[in-house]
């Protein structure tokens, strides 16, 4: 059987999420403690997406295959559904900064990074006195920014285009990305940067919040980050912000019964 794990982790001590060797990572860590409770020598887990070293997550989704006998018998006593009873038994093997929310069983067809249809990110900027218990997940920007301007600057970016400009390039993947919002909020001194698409690229959301910002400080004209775009090339003046005020923060799928064939388009378009 096939589980969904959905996972929540602050990515301050973290190398990211893929396994490293001698490293802390999100997967690395996950997969031992599988391991631990499932008894077995070794397990391997598909994500949502790949977070980078220091981004965080509430709402990061994994998928792991299991037998069903195996799933009983890591419940132990614990009595109830097999699958919360590993959740619990997970918690108490993972560190605090790593939690899992939920286990259950995944639907037929269910993938956790192709069966996705979108995932939601927020970065966060403080631009006037930060809050020293934000610290580790809001980004502290010295100059006034202007959240009309970031969000009108946002605007031309919406839609399917090449995000080339604002990626760092794997070779034979591609970087056509749909990017359906990318809103600015402001509440006191916090400005939040809400960012959903279909997938995202290496760096791509850093990249583009970095270019809101240099136009939220008036440093570029708010036609800046769509002449970027248009020009198709990694431009050296976009800068690629801090991992921290980063985070995962949900995942959307369709409903079960197209979850396989969501898998099989995007499995298509973007690679394995």
């Amino acid at each position: 059987m096939r589980l969904r794990i959905d996972i929540a982790y602050d990515g301050g001590d973290f190398h990211g999420w893929a396994a490293q060797p001698g490293l802390r990572t999100v997967q690395g860590e996950l997969e031992a403690a599988l391991a631990t409770v499932l008894r077995r020598p070794e397990v391997s887990t598909v994500c949502a997406g790949r977070t980078d070293s220091g981004v965080h997550a509430r709402g990061q989704v994994v998928h792991l295959d299991v037998g069903d006998d195996t799933l009983v018998s890591a419940a132990g006593r614990a009595g109830g559904e097999p699958a919360a009873a590993v959740a619990r038994r997970l918690n108490g093997v993972l560190q605090p900064d790593l939690r899992v929310r939920r286990v259950v069983a995944a639907a037929t067809g269910f993938d956790a990074r192709f069966s996705a249809l979108w995932r939601r990110y927020a970065y966060r900027v403080c631009d006037g006195v930060p809050d020293p218990l934000t610290r580790g997940h809001v980004l502290t920007w010295p100059r006034p920014l202007d959240a009309e301007a970031m969000g009108e600057a946002s605007r031309c970016l919406l839609g399917l285009h090449d995000f080339a400009a604002f990626c760092r390039q794997r070779e034979g993947a591609t970087t056509v990305r749909t990017l359906l919002d990318l809103a600015w909020v402001r509440d006191g001194d916090l400005l939040t940067g809400t960012v959903r698409g279909d997938a995202f690229c290496h760096h791509m959301v850093r990249s583009l919040v970095g270019a809101l910002l240099a136009v939220g400080e008036g440093r570029r004209a708010v036609d800046w980050p769509g002449e970027v775009l248009a020009a198709g090339l990694r431009d050296p003046a976009v800068t690629v912000v801090p991992p921290h005020g980063l985070t995962l923060e949900e995942v959307g799928y369709p409903p079960d019964s197209e979850l396989a064939a969501r898998a099989d388009e995007a499995r298509a378009r973007r690679g394995s």
